[in-house]
């Protein structure tokens, strides 16, 4: 196939989004249009053509250039496909890549969190969660356990990361997802603008348990999710309708946010 090309030149300037490290640079690449971001292994590049982003190019181990990978790079069109053995992508890289695809892709314009929420029951909020691993990992709960879209103050880390992308599966690309326009706790009062009562997950004497039937009620209901350590906002919490927790076992205290989350919409979505 004519778009196949065999790396010969690691310094070929169409190769430069797969040799950036830094996230920022190619969240930018194209401003002041949207950027791109890098989809990594087969099935999290279906799930992100399935979800109709455009594809720039296509970086693959020659292991995958027979069957197992025919769909992409059909799906690519006439879209350069850049393959070399293991070690060549490895150098180009700077990192092993285990399944052996990267996909430049073009980022979407985002919508208004309004736009996402307004048909939406169930939505969470993450506030300044900055690890990486962890935003992916609550999209992947998200998506499965029936939160309808995402919301993220602007001091979160971006969906879209490669490592975000990666331990979420894809599902990034399957669940709505926007910015709040604060960081601060006066996105809460949105939120009751749009019709959510908010739960904060957080660790309070007040608090009601996961399983209240209260919560269960509640036509359109936000829970509210923070960062490791911190915690949320007080006054994020002194705003919420709701403060919710877990019950806890010896002597344990709260889970990672990452597993909190999957208690807590599995406990929230169920039987909507």
């Amino acid at each position: 196939m004519k778009n196949i090309i065999s790396i010969t030149d690691l310094s070929l300037k169409d190769l430069e989004p797969y040799r950036i490290t830094n996230e920022v640079q190619l969240l930018r690449y194209f401003e002041p249009q949207e950027g791109l971001f890098i989809a990594e292994s087969p099935k999290v590049i279906r799930r992100a053509l399935e979800a109709g982003y455009e594809p720039v190019s296509l970086l693959l181990s020659q292991k995958l250039l027979d069957s197992k990978a025919g769909d992409i790079i059909k799906a690519l069109g006439e879209r350069p496909v850049y393959t070399a053995p293991d070690d060549v992508l490895t150098s180009l890289t700077g990192f092993k890549l285990t399944q052996g695809a990267l996909c430049a892709m073009r980022r979407k314009k985002l919508p208004s969190a309004a736009d996402i929420a307004k048909n939406a029951r169930r939505i969470a909020v993450l506030e300044d969660i900055c690890n990486q691993t962890n935003v992916g990992a609550i999209f992947r709960s998200a998506a499965a356990l029936g939160i309808d879209a995402v919301l993220l103050t602007p001091g979160c880390s971006d969906p879209l990361y490669r490592r975000s992308v990666r331990v979420s599966m894809g599902t990034v690309f399957q669940i709505p997802w926007a910015y709040l326009d604060s960081s601060s706790p006066d996105y809460v009062d949105s939120l009751h603008k749009m019709g959510f009562k908010t739960a904060a997950m957080a660790l309070r004497h007040n608090t009601i348990d996961i399983a209240d039937k209260r919560l269960k009620d509640e036509q359109h209901l936000a829970v509210i999710l923070g960062t490791e350590g911190e915690g949320l906002k007080e006054q994020t919490i002194d705003k919420s309708d709701y403060t919710i927790k877990i019950p806890m076992s010896h002597g344990v205290d709260s889970l990672n946010v990452a597993a909190a989350s999957a208690v807590a919409f599995f406990a929230l979505c169920g039987d909507q």
